[in-house]
Parts: C-alpha cells; structure tokens; sequence
C-alpha cells in the first residue's frame, strides 16, 4: 500500500483538471434546510474544514451558501461540490440545473459538479456529461466528475468519441465492508479520484469486534478509525453529520496512523455492504 501523506485538514489532492480537493470534507446529506444546514456547515468550517459537499437532491444548497457567507472565509479557500440530479439529466437540462445550484448557493462557480448517479440510461448520461464539459469551459465549475459510477458506466464515458474531459471525480460509497476494490483499481488506473461516502457505514458497523479493538489500540473511536482508513487507502473522504461534537470529532484523525496490517485487516471485513442504494449496478 502506496503511502498517503497526511498532514491534517489542510491535506489534498491534485485532480486530474489540475484543481486541488481537500481530503476531508463535510457531507450534508440529510442535513435539513435552515438552521440544521447552516450550522452543520458552519461549524465544520470553523473547525478548519475547507470541504463541503452538498446535491440538488439535498435540497439545502441555500443553507450551504449562507453558511460560506457567514463563515467569512474567502470563498477561494473553501471547496464546494454539488450534483446533478437524476431529473435534470440530458443537455439543456444539466445547464439548467447548474444555473439553479449556483443561484441557491450563491456562488459565482461551484468548485466540483457530479453526475448524481448512472440510473437515466446510456444516452442521458452522454447528453449530461457533454453539458458539464460545456459549464467547465464556461468556468462554471472548475472540475467535473460523477457518483455512483460502476465499471461499465466509467468505461461508456471513458471511450465516448465525442467526450473530452475525463471525470476527476467518482464519489461512491467505501468503507472495510464495501472496498469496492474492482471501481476503485479502475479509478485509479485512469487517474480518476475515489470519493467516499457513507465511510462511517451510517452507524450500522460501529459495534463490529473488529473495528472496536483497532479503535482501542489507537484510543480513538471506532468512527475516527473508519475515516482514517479510507484517507490511508488514498481516498477523499466526506463523513456526514449535523452535530457540533461529532464534526469535531470527525476531523480528529491525523495524530495517529493505521498500521498497514490493521488497515488490511479492516478491508478483510468486506462483505459487499450496501447501506442504502447500489446504482453502480445499474444498466
């Protein structure tokens, strides 16, 4: 295992659009409109997170954007990602759709713009991808990429003619009971980054033998080990939550290093765990 350096929050990555990620960000799926998502987001960045990753879907890209209002940061040095749905796929529909994400967030660019999901079929897919190149030459979003891609959407994408960005980005769900091993050495062959959602297995893993003793070990809890492991396989990493502590506490996982051995042991566990949906299966 290749190793990943990591310094603290300040840690990134270099896409493939020549744009730097933060390797840890705060994921606001489920995070509600209002006061919730302001303050999630809010915090996280007052706790030196650069990384903040919301979706149409979402519904509280408002809430995000007033958050980065009120934080005070310049706006270059916070990272914004948000995704297109799968009701707003095709062309003109995509250029659309961005316009609407940037006026509820506010902002003049969106830093990373993903394809939602593969689930609308082969041609929407095209359609969609050849709108984002055009909102990338706009300047409209600084780097593109897509979620929830399997092998075969990657390679539809990959070998398109009449396609000329690769994605910088596959956000899919990865943790030790779902390594995902087959998307993530495609990704990596092809210098597309691996992001991972739902790294903390939305707490249904949390009591697993396994993970307790390592997280004894390092004296850190179970969920400060799940994030760790996937930043130490190389993967960007965006746990979700909407309370002060647990943000905190989420980003506590750069003063101690996972031995090669517990980090193997951990992707012994895989299992093919889905949480919730698996749209990398799809057609």
């Amino acid at each position: 295992m290749t190793r990943v350096e990591l310094t603290g929050l300040n840690s990134s990555i270099k896409l493939s659009s020549g744009h730097s990620i933060p390797r840890l960000g705060l994921g606001v799926y489920q995070s509600k409109e209002g006061q919730e998502a302001e303050n999630a987001v809010l915090w996280a960045l007052q706790a030196g997170y650069r990384h903040i990753d919301t979706a149409t879907s979402y519904e509280n890209e408002t809430s995000v954007g007033n958050a980065i209002r009120k934080s005070g940061i310049p706006r270059n040095e916070i990272f914004v990602t948000t995704k297109l749905t799968e009701d707003d796929q095709g062309y003109e529909s995509t250029l659309a759709a961005c316009d609407v994400s940037l006026k509820k967030l506010g902002l003049d660019y969106i830093d990373l713009y993903l394809i939602h999901s593969p689930l609308c079929g082969s041609e929407l897919r095209k359609k969609s991808w050849k709108a984002m190149e055009k909102l990338h030459a706009e300047g409209k979003v600084k780097s593109i990429g897509v979620s929830n891609y399997g092998v075969h959407h990657l390679k539809e994408l990959l070998e398109d003619s009449g396609a000329t960005i690769r994605p910088a980005v596959n956000q899919i769900e990865v943790h030790p009971w779902l390594t995902r091993t087959d998307i993530v050495s495609f990704c990596k062959a092809h210098n597309i980054a691996v992001e991972s959602y739902s790294p903390l297995v939305q707490a249904h893993k949390l009591k697993d033998p396994t993970l307790v003793k390592i997280a004894a070990v390092h004296s850190k809890t179970p969920a400060q080990v799940l994030i760790r492991w996937n930043l130490q396989r190389g993967n960007i990493v965006i746990p979700k939550s909407s309370k002060k502590q647990r943000i905190i506490e989420n980003a506590d996982v750069f003063g101690f290093e996972l031995s090669e051995e517990e980090v193997e042991e951990l992707a012994a566990l895989n299992e093919n765990y889905v949480t919730e949906w698996d749209p990398t299966v799809a057609p």
